[in-house]
């Protein structure tokens, strides 16, 4: 799995990598030209007006006149030596004669983007003006285009991603409830006819103990029955104390588990009343005890915390078992995905469903540290 998702994962974010950064680098490379063929023909512009002022009456300006009247796109303020605004060229008319802080504005923005070029004015007296330019419109397009048009498709790859995302879920989604369904429907025929049987076998008082046994694995049976053919329905939350719901399950689990593994349960509160579907809630705890007895492999301890909040009621189950690496603490709960040789990958799935979903509450990995254990948190709503 590792090794797959090296294989094309990382070639397509190395080309996406390589994409904008060609795409970066293209535009800054001929925003960086058109800039410098602005400058030249902000230089020319300037020596045109030159010209116009040291022309004598009779030469042939018509040159000169024609590169003054042709600059339409280059934004241009012309200021004396004490940077008072004397004339303005190509910026927004409307804001000019609306808002008296705009040239200047636009002065202190062009005093940072470029040097500006000095024209003299009057010989005599050594006067000189100050022309400061900014950049065009074509230029500032050029320059953030890349940008716009990369948060254009990163947001059309989200939407795509996002829609994929859902439709595969609701495909699993679809998978494991038919799969739930079919399981229970499987599961009901065989249990009807074990029932007849228990019934033809209390007819003889010899098989009393049989009788017992036998009945305690059908309603065991019945209640994984009744479980699956949960899963994908609106569950029934009834008002249950969670103190002795959970109780319940770890006596359970208790009886059929190491003498070396050391339970413990401690509560907040005597009793926490809170709205579950006790079936599913029991499958969610008792693959969580399981779980925790498969890791410490017969010794160790398992302790659960429950204390009630004002919004909601937390429940710690700790082990001191081998512990999650945190490269795989986020997988654990994929479907498909174990860390047993036999395992399916389904148990944490389902118990994360089950509580995200039918009791709108949370199950995640609190802590976990390889070698010293794990605690799994639920968070139910009041």
């Amino acid at each position: 799995m590792f090794k797959q998702y090296l294989g094309w994962k990382f070639v397509l974010v190395a080309v996406a990598a390589i994409i904008i950064a060609a795409t970066i680098w293209f535009a800054n490379n001929l925003s960086e030209n058109i800039q410098q063929e602005e400058t030249k023909k902000v230089a020319t512009w300037v020596e045109a007006n030159k010209e116009l002022l040291q022309a004598s009456s009779d030469a042939n300006l018509n040159l000169a006149v024609e590169i003054v009247t042709n600059n339409t796109t280059i934004p241009l303020i012309l200021t004396d030596e004490k940077g008072n605004i004397l004339d303005h060229r190509n910026l927004d008319s409307v804001s000019v004669t609306q808002n008296p802080a705009y040239l200047k504005g636009q002065l202190a923005v062009f005093r940072k983007q470029h040097a500006p070029f000095v024209m003299q004015v009057d010989t005599s007296h050594n006067a000189y003006n100050f022309i400061y330019y900014g950049d065009s419109l074509i230029l500032k397009q050029v320059r953030y285009y890349p940008y716009i048009q990369l948060m254009v498709v990163a947001l059309f790859i989200g939407v795509v991603w996002f829609a994929l995302s859902s439709t595969n879920k609701a495909t699993q989604n679809q998978l494991w409830v038919g799969m739930a369904k079919e399981t229970a429907h499987q599961l009901g025929t065989p249990l009807s006819s074990i029932e007849a049987w228990l019934e033809m076998l209390k007819e003889k008082e010899e098989n009393a103990p049989i009788v017992t046994e036998l009945r305690k694995d059908v309603d065991r049976l019945k209640l994984i029955t009744d479980r699956f053919s949960k899963i994908g329905s609106v569950p029934n939350l009834e008002q249950r104390d969670i103190v002795q719901q959970i109780n319940n399950m770890m006596a359970y689990i208790r009886k059929r588990s190491s003498q070396k593994i050391v339970f413990s349960l401690e509560s907040s509160e005597p009793e926490i009343p809170v709205m579950i579907s006790p079936p599913l809630f029991d499958w969610v705890v008792e693959n969580l005890l399981k779980n925790a007895l498969d890791a410490m492999e017969g010794k160790g301890s398992i302790s659960i915390n429950i204390e009630s909040h004002p919004a909601h009621t937390i429940i710690d189950i700790t082990d001191t078992g081998k512990g999650i690496p945190k490269a795989i603490q986020e997988k654990i709960f994929r479907p498909g995905f174990s860390t047993k040789k036999r395992g399916w990958g389904l148990g944490l799935s389902l118990a994360k469903r089950i509580i995200d979903e039918y009791h709108k509450g949370r199950l995640f990995v609190r802590a976990s540290e390889v070698n010293k254990g794990t605690t799994f948190r639920i968070m139910l709503r009041k």
